[in-house]
């Protein structure tokens, strides 16, 4: 458990998508455990060839791990198995798209179906490199480049600011101390992973073998029983490997992986140690298996050599031996000490970037934000330095790259600003939802008889799925998202002991003009700001709306007026049944009094009525600094100034409009003011006709619930937008993203 990531930091449940960069124990070892006993429920991805090694890998894996002398492993065989099937396939430069989120698959190189990803989430474009090469080999693609500049580049730092020897002088070398050593009479070692390195280094000794005949007699074993299993996936992706390999089969008509002068052996015991031979076998780091036993039984002889073709890890046998110790101890009694005489040497053949393919690759993507990852504290460290000293000169500039190499588990959280495009769907029905705003005489909905025009000002739900935004017509979701929409219609029922007139009465003298839909013996129905329908009949009133909040505050308003017609002063002089009791007169419901004070209730308010209302605020907010006098000629009787500070802001009543050319501020505050006063002097329904308040400035009527999907469809407030009919509108937008 002590080796596993740590996932115990990390929510794995809200991890969408899981790209697995190769078949290495150090990327994938933990991938069965994750899927089959964790919270994690997202899907997996990798190339072919990764897959098809990973199966015998990690069966390889479970059986050491399970083994009687080991600790009770991660997870079982079947666990393994359960867990593979679930398992999805890419192919190279394909893209691939999962809530949203899209990736592609490019060549690394380092060995076969290792993938680089380029992903894209919300607008920000990631380069993740994982183990990557970009030297070209006898079988393998180099690092690819990606067609598009990532925002984030994610890379290893193995080998820091080390240097690597050119390919072909490290195979001349190696070949060179084989030969040599042959020659002495001594066998040579190369411990080597068994997948990987070990496939390259088989195909540079068959070729050196094929073009010395002299080297007949000598054999060539190499010792992994996994290695042997998966040399067929070897054998099958020729396709995927590079033209050097595929040229070669294509003109022998033989495949390359069909060694030869090698030889494969499952155990030592099948193995004659007899005169001088190449042994390939792992594991790498010499910590036990067939090169610990090879390496104890050849340690003593001069003659022999030990070759060490990959990276060593501190803390191994491999790291330890390079010090050429005069002795080294025995794997199965440590207290034994075996003399160290053989020849040690180091050729790496790792497929990692060094510093100078690294930073040419940094430098190909051009990614303004660089991560290293994959490498020793001290390595990240003296690669960050010198990248940042590469490049110091921008620093401050547009060209400017931030270099991070964060501890495990600490998150980088780095802003990103981007455009972000929504797109407005249109309604193509006459009862279609997409609102024309700026109507202020009737908000119909659009069709295809209305076209747009500039200026046009349209409202819906705006709704995001999968990183995308688009502006809907709430009778659009069901087709547009998987969203379906439900309409909230309240009803209330409450006991008011007056007649319709009276009621009208009241709802007038808070609402303005009220629209009557019927009028009969029975019953009388209103609406109040065509929103709430209120039926009253008898002596109870029924209050009808559809829910939302703008409809629910008129209802309540609209509530508390019933409730209070009983008790108002007024209705005792406008009651039309004044005691127990009848009069003649009883059910008229056009007294002189109610007539009156409906008439007034109804009369508009004229245009000097509501400047005297509005000045009388306008006097209150700025005393004397007001000056208004319509029986002066120099002003017009619609005009009214203000003086403070020799700063003059002049009101134009007719069209409500403030002018002050020496202050903005002023001008500001005495339109703020204005409006207020405004909104004060009429009643509501003409106060909201007034600043077009309906539908514009409150939530649809629409209310939504999700349909399947888990909530990936999330539905937004209204929002206006201005239609542009040749290019879609633009929302400036400040993502995040959040890198562990």
């Amino acid at each position: 458990m002590a080796s596993l990531p740590f996932f115990d930091d990390y929510d794995l449940s809200t991890v969408d998508i899981l790209l697995i960069s190769h078949f290495h124990l150090d990327h994938a070892a933990s991938l069965p455990y994750v899927m089959q006993h964790t919270n994690f429920k997202g899907r997996v991805f990798m190339t072919h060839p990764t897959k098809a090694i990973y199966r015998w890998l990690l069966s390889d894996f479970v059986k050491v791990s399970t083994a009687p002398e080991a600790t009770q492993g991660l997870y079982t065989d079947e666990d393994l198995s359960q867990s593979f099937s679930r398992i999805e396939t890419i192919d190279y430069h394909s893209t691939m798209e999962v809530n949203g989120i899209k990736f592609t698959a490019y060549h690394a190189g380092h060995v076969l179906g290792a993938a680089m990803y380029f992903i894209e989430i919300a607008g920000v474009k990631v380069m993740f490199t994982g183990d990557y090469s970009r030297e070209e080999d006898r079988h393998l693609n180099q690092a690819e480049v990606p067609t598009q500049r990532p925002d984030i580049l994610i890379t290893e730092s193995t080998y820091g600011t080390g240097i690597h020897q050119p390919r072909p002088e490290k195979e001349n070398r190696l070949t060179s101390l084989i030969h040599s050593t042959i020659n002495k009479g001594g066998r040579c070692l190369l411990p080597v992973f068994a997948l990987g390195r070990a496939q390259e280094i088989l195909l540079i000794l068959d070729e050196y073998w094929e073009n010395h005949p002299e080297l007949e007699g000598v054999k060539i074993y190499y010792a992994s029983s996994l290695a042997r299993k998966c040399m067929a996936v070897f054998q099958t992706y020729i396709n995927m490997m590079n033209e050097s390999i595929r040229k070669k089969f294509r003109d022998s008509r033989t495949n390359p992986f069909h060694f030869k002068h090698i030889k494969s052996i499952k155990s030592l015991d099948r193995f004659d140690d007899l005169g001088p031979c190449v042994m390939v076998a792992s594991p790498g780091m010499l910590q036990n298996g067939v090169s610990r036993d090879l390496l104890e039984r050849w340690a003593p002889d001069p003659k022999n050599a030990l070759i060490l073709t990959g990276y060593s890890v501190e803390g191994t046998m491999a790291k330890q031996i390079l010090n050429e110790p005069n002795e080294i101890p025995s794997f199965r009694a440590p207290e034994t000490k075996i003399p160290r005489r053989l020849t040690v040497e180091e050729l790496s053949f790792a497929a990692h970037v060094d510093f100078r393919e690294n930073s040419e690759f940094i430098d190909l993507v051009g990614a303004p934000k660089i991560i290293l990852v994959h490498g020793e504290q001290n390595n990240m460290g003296r690669l960050r330095s010198a990248l940042m000293s590469k490049y110091q000169d921008r620093k401050g500039t547009d060209h400017e790259v931030k270099i991070y190499n964060p501890k495990n588990c600490v998150e980088l959280d780095l802003p990103f600003r981007s455009v972000k495009y929504a797109r407005v769907v249109v309604a193509t029905e006459n009862e279609g939802p997409v609102v024309d705003e700026s109507n202020t005489d009737a908000k119909k909905p659009l069709s295809d008889s209305a076209p747009l025009h500039e200026g046009q000002i349209l409202s819906g739900v705006l709704v995001e799925k999968d990183f995308e935004i688009s502006l809907v017509g709430p009778a659009d979701l069901r087709e547009h998202t998987n969203l379906t929409t439900s309409v909230v219609r309240e009803r209330q029922t409450v006991i008011v002991d007056a007649g319709s007139d009276l009621v009208r009465y009241y709802l007038e003298q808070m609402f303005g003009a009220v629209e009557v839909l019927a009028d009969d013996a029975d019953a009388t129905e209103f609406r109040v700001m065509g929103a709430v329908n209120v039926t009253h009949e008898g002596n109870q009133s029924m209050i009808e709306w559809e829910g939302n909040a703008m409809n629910d505050a008129i209802a309540d308003s609209v509530l508390a007026i019933l409730l209070a017609v009983d008790s108002s002063p007024a209705s005792v002089k406008l009651s039309s049944k004044s005691c127990s009791h009848d009069h003649n007169n009883s059910d008229d419901k056009s007294t002189p009094e109610t007539s009156e004070l409906h008439n007034k209730s109804k009369r508009v308010i004229t245009l000097e009525e509501r400047i005297e209302g509005v000045l009388a605020i306008l006097r209150a907010q700025f005393g004397s600094a007001l000056k208004y006098d319509p029986s002066n000629s120099g002003l017009a009787p619609t005009k009214a100034t203000i003086e403070i500070d020799n700063l003059v802001a002049e009101i134009d009543f007719e069209n409500l409009s403030v002018v002050c050319e020496r202050s903005k501020i002023l001008q500001q505050r005495v339109s703020h003011v204005l409006e207020r006063a405004v909104d004060t002097v009429a009643p509501l329904s003409q106060n909201l006709a007034a600043t077009n308040s309906v539908g514009s400035k409150s939530t649809t009527s629409t209310k939504t619930s999700s349909n399947g999907n888990n909530g990936a469809d999330v539905a937004k407030p209204v929002i206006e937008a201005k239609p542009i009919i040749e290019a879609k509108p633009i929302i400036e937008a400040k993502p995040g993203i959040e890198t562990k």
